[in-house]
């Protein structure tokens, strides 16, 4: 399924998680030596001819997460009645636990509030092919700005004259502002900020920045303190042996490498560590499962030691 470039455009009930919000879906952090968090939910599409982008908004999802895990689902018109899987369990990413960590495979940040037990997890688009979010990467929020202007480098003038478009030296602050009404810097070159676009989020578009809803840049502006860690990571493939033995992956679809990857009806390789190779051979790991895991993709955890 590629739908990692596409450009397109019952709140849940008893939903196993500390709070579900606008802002963020905070998790408690699990036990000692678990990695596994939250719970799936269904959702029924109602008959009023919403798309999936506003249900994945609802939900605190970006559109790739609800479409991997709904395969077939329409993206422009879900078929009223129908139910999806929201895919609120996940598996903690293999970095510190520490600030903020973006797992660009799976378009989430994961946020670890200093102090708190807790982390909370939001929906993000990155960066277009050609012009990748970075991949593995640590850095630290360098400083934070309401209201920030936009600056377009030589190579984005280039791009919107060749379709007919210009674009001014500095884009002045405000709502109709690319990078949205906030922004955490993070190294030289990069940015976590909001958007004047209403689709993009769980998308590869921008120009290497991470981007978030408006309301959620907005929640992790006034959270997030300046000098935070940030780590960047690729991670298509999680992995999570639970205190009780049970072994579970998440599988998502690889990021595309080339024009040609990202054209080719067959499905990407997906990148193997040798941890993940163990863990993958370990006995207790059945094969069906396993495979059926690697195949289908989904971006929900599933469990590929027999019950």
């Amino acid at each position: 399924m590629k739908i990692h470039r596409l450009a397109i455009a019952s709140l849940l009930g008893g939903l196993a998680l500390a709070s579900l919000s606008t802002q963020a879906i905070e998790y408690p952090l699990p036990p000692t030596g678990s990695r596994l968090i939250g719970d799936n939910q269904e959702y029924v599409v109602p008959d009023d001819g919403r798309a999936l982008e506003t249900i994945a908004a609802e939900n605190q999802l970006g559109l790739t997460n609800l479409m991997e895990a709904n395969p077939g689902v329409d993206p422009f018109l879900p078929k009223a009645g129908s139910k999806l899987v929201i895919p609120h369990q996940l598996i903690l990413p293999d970095a510190p636990r520490d600030g903020i960590v973006i797992n660009v495979a799976e378009m989430r940040l994961y946020y670890y509030p200093k102090g708190n037990k807790v982390v909370e997890v939001l929906p993000i688009g990155i960066g277009q092919l050609g012009t990748d979010t970075p991949e593995n990467w640590v850095t630290k929020v360098e400083r934070k700005k309401e209201g920030p202007t936009w600056t377009p480098t030589a190579k984005m003038h280039a791009e919107y004259a060749a379709r007919g478009e210009s674009l001014p030296a500095v884009w002045p602050a405000g709502p109709d502002n690319p990078m949205g009404l906030f922004a955490l810097y993070i190294g030289r070159m990069y940015a976590i900020h909001g958007t004047n676009a209403k689709f993009g989020i769980g998308l590869r578009v921008s120009h290497g920045c991470v981007r978030l809803r408006n309301e959620d840049i907005e929640y992790l502006f006034k959270k997030v303190p300046v000098g935070t860690r940030v780590q960047f990571v690729n991670q298509p493939v999680k992995s999570s042996v639970e205190p009780g033995g049970a072994r579970y992956l998440e599988v998502h679809q690889p990021l595309s490498r080339s024009e040609a990857e990202f054209n080719s009806s067959a499905q990407a390789p997906l990148p193997m560590t040798p941890a993940l190779t163990r863990f993958i051979a370990h006995k207790e790991s059945g094969s069906r499962l396993i495979k059926q895991a690697l195949e289908q993709r989904t971006g929900i955890p599933t469990q590929i030691n027999p019950v």
